[in-house]
């Protein structure tokens, strides 16, 4: 006798059907994690990784030296080493022999002043090591034993990881990049290298302005110390897309960021002599003077600063003078190619080397901010003439630099694409998360 199957009631077909999803679910979060997994791979690609070897069991051997007593000193001002070491009860005799016997390695006469110097000695007060911080880099280690006196330089291990940074403007850049965690000087590298030719950080900026950096973070003894490079970034001013590339040529070495399609970042003129102030007068055919009291034309951009602030020359060029002009104060002019000049008026003092003659890069130390002249307080007037003609230089359009060498354009465009992904990666990760949480 045959028994009928049961009739398929109305739950086993929603039954199945939940399982098709869920299966086809979690295999579209495979594919996904495995997509990451391999982005993550071409974007990082991971670091070679040393083979282990095993140390050799060391053999028992005399007795464990007498522990060292550490003295940290940091070098006051003025001071030498001879001085620090007489006040510790080294003789002449010997500190001139230490210091000849060290001098093929590192000359001790010249210690500088903030840095550190540690002296261990046992407990009868005999010194044992002695080691000193030439730089951020470097430290000098000096060991005596019963064979004299030795000396080397050691390295502290440097490191470089990529890291990234997102933000909104609220305020400044500087402020939003110091909410994300990050030092005054990641912003300085981006107006100088990046978008310091598009945007003025003094005076374009608005509140939701935002930008996304992947840059390298430096290390040293394993501690965050500041950057090397910015990789790429991306900056929204007033809804408009900003992007910058780092290519570095193969035959040259030599590097430049650029946009999306190969066209370099730099124009010949910097938007601003000062990195980052605060604008309180701009060119006008006819400002009330403060001092003089009449209408008359003004015609640069007045940047408020702090006295001794960095004035940076805004394009190559050469100094046509540099001296002091009536209500102008201390002045800078400079000639520069297509015709154009630019004048830093109000200087406190000029820049290392500035003199008439002088050929300064666009970025160098023209002088430092001051009050000298007709002037009510600490400012720079800065002007732009054109066939000697002023011009007004917030709104002048300079042409840009040379783009990228067409024979390395595709190359870049793999490298652009590269980091760009670099640039979405938070937002990818983000994004893959939320896979999990998909209801079916």
């Amino acid at each position: 006798m045959t028994i009928p199957a049961p009739p398929a009631g109305p739950g086993r077909p929603r039954s199945r059907l939940r399982q098709a999803r869920l299966a086809a679910i979690v295999a579209a979060a495979a594919v996904v994690v495995a997509a990451l997994v391999l982005l993550a791979r071409v974007v990082f690609p991971p670091r070679p990784v040393e083979p282990f070897r095993p140390q050799a069991a060391e053999a028992s051997g005399p007795p464990a030296a007498p522990q060292l007593a550490i003295e940290k000193i940091t070098v006051p001002a003025r001071s030498t080493l001879a001085d620090l070491l007489k006040r510790r009860g080294f003789t002449d005799r010997e500190i001139h022999d230490l210091g000849q016997a060290v001098k093929p390695v590192y000359d001790l006469a010249k210690i500088r002043a903030g840095q550190e110097l540690r002296l261990a000695s046992i407990p009868d007060g005999s010194w044992q090591r002695l080691e000193y911080d030439v730089d951020e880099t470097r430290y000098l280690v000096v060991d005596r034993d019963g064979a004299g006196i030795r000396a080397e330089m050691k390295y502290v291990p440097v490191e470089y990881k990529t890291a990234f940074v997102a933000g909104v403007i609220e305020d400044s850049l500087i402020a939003a990049l110091n909410k994300a965690g990050e030092e005054d000087s990641l912003a300085i590298d981006l107006v100088e290298r990046c978008f310091g030719w598009d945007i003025d950080f003094n005076t374009d900026l608005r509140r939701g302005d935002a930008f996304r950096i992947c840059f390298e973070r430096r290390y040293l003894g394993g501690r965050p110390a500041g950057y090397r490079d910015i990789l790429a970034a991306e900056f929204v001013n007033e809804g408009k897309i900003y992007r910058a590339f780092r290519f570095t040529y193969p035959d040259t070495k030599a590097w430049d960021y650029f946009d999306e399609n190969g066209g370099s970042r730099r124009k010949d003129f910097l938007r601003s002599p000062i990195k980052l102030a605060r604008i309180t007068s701009r060119f006008s055919s006819g400002r009330f003077h403060p001092i003089h009291k009449i209408y008359r034309p003004h015609y640069g951009v007045d940047y408020a600063a702090p006295i001794g602030t960095p004035v940076q020359a805004t394009a190559d060029g050469e100094v046509t003078s540099a001296g002091r002009e009536a209500g102008s104060g201390n002045i800078v002019r400079m000639r520069h190619k297509n015709a154009y000049q630019t004048a830093y008026l109000h200087l406190s003092r000029f820049g290392p080397g500035v003199r008439r003659g002088a050929v300064l890069r666009g970025g160098d130390v023209v002088g430092y901010v001051g009050s000298t002249g007709d002037s009510t307080g600490p400012h720079l007037d800065y002007r732009i003439y054109f066939h000697g003609s002023p011009v007004n230089p917030l709104g002048h359009k300079f042409k840009p630099a040379d783009p990228l060498r067409k024979e390395y354009l595709e190359d870049y465009r793999k490298e652009a694409a590269r980091l760009g992904v670099a640039l979405r990666l938070p937002e990818i990760l983000r994004a893959a998360s939320l896979i999990p949480a998909l209801s079916f």
